[in-house]
């Protein structure tokens, strides 16, 4: 999904949260949309071990939404609950631009 939107670069995608890990250490990225439940490390554990001066932003994707607050307390910017329609990842993607906009301005004024 996120593919057809033309600002958005997508850099990889990883089967498990051990592998996402693996990943990040050398391609650091701006957003990562997880799943809460994937093999090995799940999402929170991702989160936990993401490391780095400004670590990226993340959207929880998954079918409980009894995993809600737990995320928006390890400060996930969205939280999409499957199964999704179209319309709700637009709207995702908009609040992820609306936070990406006030980053850069506050770092311009710095």
């Amino acid at each position: 999904l996120l593919s057809s939107f033309p600002d958005f670069d997508v850099v990889g995608e990883c089967a498990s949260g051990g592998e996402a890990l693996e990943f990040l250490q050398d391609h650091p990225v701006d957003l990562l949309f997880l799943d809460v439940q994937m093999p090995g490390t799940d999402g929170f554990g991702v989160v936990e071990n993401l490391r780095g001066e400004r670590p990226p932003m993340v959207v929880f994707i998954t079918a409980f939404d009894e995993y809600a607050l737990r995320a928006f307390e390890v400060h996930a910017i969205d939280y999409l609950l499957k199964p999704f329609d179209p319309e709700r990842f637009q709207k995702a993607v908009g609040h992820i631009r609306g936070v990406v906009a006030t980053r850069n301005g506050k770092e311009s004024q710095k």
